[in-house]
């Protein structure tokens, strides 16, 4: 039989459309307990590589007759291997095309909205990272919001809908991924925005990006107002665009909330967090769509593949937001926090300009899930 590549983009409709794939992953156990590929219907099988060195006989019986295997590794070489073997065995057997490095990487644009002068919103699905970007279009101009490294998705996008990149935000200065944002803006001419606050260590020129700022996108009156929105870091603004939709970077998600300690101040922030969710948010319309920065489980993905909620909805279903107690409220925020993102502190550092990684070291940096909620 003839061993087939499946990209990421095909395994990413597969977890979209809940379709049934059962996964050979043959990285080692810590590797594939810390991070994998996920889906609603997917099966797995964790055997590492090292182990089948001399055939795949012994583990014959544990894969599926009947259903699709794909094989997994980290850059794609063992998983061809692999492959091979069960081909020869008779299986039907695919591998993935460059590993958890290419699922890493892969975005998929998801269209989350249409705007009220007939221009889109666009939500760029980090399959495999569980980040979200975002691309606000009107009249032929766009807004990039919380771009990931990987810049020509963005770019090629933008083309292919004959729009052009005026205006690029971050959220806030991220820890968990290394921003596209500044490349963007050197590549377009646009204009790159952060938070003041949040960039008093930046090396690099931007817009200083503040509470009641209003940017038009188009020549329309499609307007982002920046609202003030700390506790994840001290500069973090949330988005209101077209009075709609309300981009919340790593402040709100939609099953948990922002954690607060990425820049060691846990203690510190967590009484903003908590101003800025049961105060701020609480003053805005209820019909306000969140799209957030992040997801933490694949349950949140709608059945377009979107991530989406009302505000209201998340006022009534998140945990996070609905801990009266102060007290509990900062125990849950200090004592829940999941491990610290992957090579954090250097992520900083390169988003702030301090060092320049090459594309290896960059990828590298960013392997494993994201981890910026509280748990």
């Amino acid at each position: 039989m003839t061993v087939k590549v499946m990209t990421s983009k095909e395994v990413t409709k597969k977890v979209f459309n809940k379709e049934e794939l059962f996964i050979l992953d043959v990285r080692n156990e810590s590797d594939f307990n810390d991070w994998k590929i996920e889906g609603e219907n997917f099966e797995y099988l964790n055997v590492p590589y090292f182990e089948l060195l001399d055939g795949v006989e012994e583990i014959m019986e544990k894969l599926p007759a009947d259903k699709e295997v794909l094989v997994v590794c980290a850059k794609e070489g063992s998983s061809v291997m692999v492959a091979d073997m069960l081909s020869e065995a008779g299986l039907t057997v695919s591998y993935l095309k460059g590993g958890m490095k290419a699922w890493s990487e892969h975005l998929e644009p998801v269209k989350a909205g249409s705007l009220n002068d007939g221009g889109e919103i666009y939500q760029f699905v980090r399959i495999g990272k569980g980040c979200l970007s975002y691309m606000v279009v009107s009249n032929g101009e766009a807004a990039l919001i919380d771009a990931t490294r990987m810049t020509d998705i963005y770019l090629d996008f933008a083309e292919s809908i004959g729009a052009k990149i005026t205006h690029v935000f971050d959220t806030h200065l991220h820890a968990d991924h290394i921003s596209g944002g500044r490349t963007i803006a050197e590549k377009t001419g646009a204009a790159y925005w952060i938070s003041p606050k949040d960039a008093t260590e930046v090396t690099f020129d931007y817009q200083p990006l503040e509470d009641g700022n209003d940017v038009k996108i188009g020549d329309t009156i499609i307007n982002i107002h920046a609202l003030y929105s700390p506790g994840h870091t001290i500069g973090s603004t949330s988005f209101v665009v077209d009075e709609k939709f309300l981009l919340s970077g790593d402040i709100l998600f939609i099953d948990s909330i922002g954690r607060p300690d990425l820049a060691g101040k846990a203690e510190d922030w967590v009484g903003d967090l908590r101003e800025t969710l049961y105060k701020r948010y609480r003053e805005l319309s209820e019909e306000l769509i969140v799209l957030p920065a992040h997801f933490m489980i694949i349950d949140e993905l709608n059945d377009d593949g979107s991530v989406a909620e009302k505000l209201g909805t998340l006022f009534k279903k998140n945990h996070g937001l609905n801990i009266k107690d102060e007290d509990e409220f900062r125990k849950m925020v200090t004592e829940n926090l999941p491990p610290q993102p992957n090579a954090y502190q250097e992520i900083r550092q390169t988003n702030m300009g301090k060092i320049n990684p090459d594309i290896d070291q960059q990828r590298e940096m960013e392997i494993g899930p994201n981890r910026c909620a509280v748990r």
